[in-house]
């Protein structure tokens, strides 16, 4: 299969057929909203709600036991207090339907699922405060620490093999490094994969004003690359979020740390790769963004958000080097411990 064909794009009036038959609701409005390589619309019925349409991709709609453990997630997470979406089963029951569609490009088979709609603004349209970034530390740790828990029969389909956004992954990024040819940061993430030899982003956390001129997280959306791995790589991939949104990036580590360890305290291993993790991940985003712009053309402005900002970061953090960052993440993480 041609790699730009594994993203559906269904017409909206597809969408409306696909509402109407699955669920019996019929739309009001209905909209596209951004993704990477799923499709999701907004979908609002008067009198009942408003809810997200999401088609997924071919390739994972393949996978229905992964699929189906991620839906299950999200319901557990809600069970147990963490703000997500809850699942709207289709009028035969079921959490999720496979349906086959001709997107312009012959017959797929896509797994369609409607979730509610979460209101919010996303965490990178937000200030943030320190108090911000310690709650989306503490709320990361303790989605780790609840999922933790979590039984379900087809777990074992999480185990996702050189699943590339896996930090365990970074050293494949040698197969796409390429992409980054006659650019001074090419070296900079050659040397880090050598180093790495011896993923929440900041569009999927939903804030709310909270009343008092600050935000508080509402919402956590997109388990579509949900895998099973380190609780260490969860801190390093929320640090790098918030650090892409920040003015002063290196600053941001000290209140997602702080946060973090309210409910997972880290080990000396743990603190000691911390450094190593956050380059891992800005050489990801880097090289596989851009590796994935060569398969989707047309997704330019939504793929690009984040590697504008990597460009400027990386080198900073690789020339203050391990010693200072650390220094400034645990005396900061400290100081705002003894605050708390």
């Amino acid at each position: 299969m041609a790699a730009q064909q594994v993203k559906p794009k269904i017409s909206q009036p597809q969408a409306v057929e696909l509402v109407k038959r699955l669920f019996r609701l019929t739309p009001s409005e209905i909209r596209s909203l951004p993704s990477y390589d799923d499709q999701n619309f907004f979908v609002a019925v008067a009198g009942e709600g408003e809810y997200v349409l999401k088609i997924t991709n071919s390739k994972d709609s393949k996978n229905s036991n992964m699929v189906e453990v991620q839906t299950y997630a999200m319901t557990f997470l809600h069970q147990h207090g963490l703000p997500v979406q809850s699942v709207i089963p289709t009028i035969s029951g079921q959490l999720m339907s496979l349906e086959e569609m001709d997107c312009g490009y012959g017959s797929q088979k896509y797994l369609v699922r409607l979730l509610t709609y979460l209101p919010g603004i996303t965490i990178s349209k937000a200030p943030l405060t320190p108090q911000l970034m310690y709650e989306a530390g503490k709320t990361a740790a303790r989605m780790d620490q609840i999922l933790q828990k979590m039984v379900h029969p087809h777990l074992n389909a999480l185990q996702r093999e050189n699943f590339l956004w896996s930090l365990s992954s970074t050293p494949l990024l040698e197969r796409y490094v390429h992409v980054l040819d006659e650019e001074p940061l090419q070296e900079i993430v050659k040397s880090v994969i050598r180093i790495n030899h011896g993923d929440l982003n900041d569009l999927n956390v939903l804030v709310q004003p909270d009343g008092s001129d600050g935000y508080r997280i509402s919402g956590i959306i997109d388990f579509g690359d949900m895998y099973s791995g380190y609780y260490v790589h969860e801190l390093a991939m929320v640090i790098t979020c918030m650090m892409i949104e920040h003015p002063y990036p290196i600053e941001a580590g000290g209140p997602v740390l702080a946060g973090w360890e309210s409910v997972l305290p880290l080990n000396e291993a743990e603190k000691d790769c911390l450094y190593v993790l956050l380059l891992c991940r800005f050489c990801q985003l880097l090289v596989l963004v851009r590796h994935f712009l060569t398969l989707y053309p047309d997704n330019v402005e939504y793929l690009m958000i984040i590697p504008k900002k990597v460009i400027h970061i990386l080198p900073q953090m690789w020339e203050l080097g391990k010693e200072h960052v650390e220094k400034v993440w645990f005396q900061s993480a400290a100081q705002f411990r003894g605050q708390d």
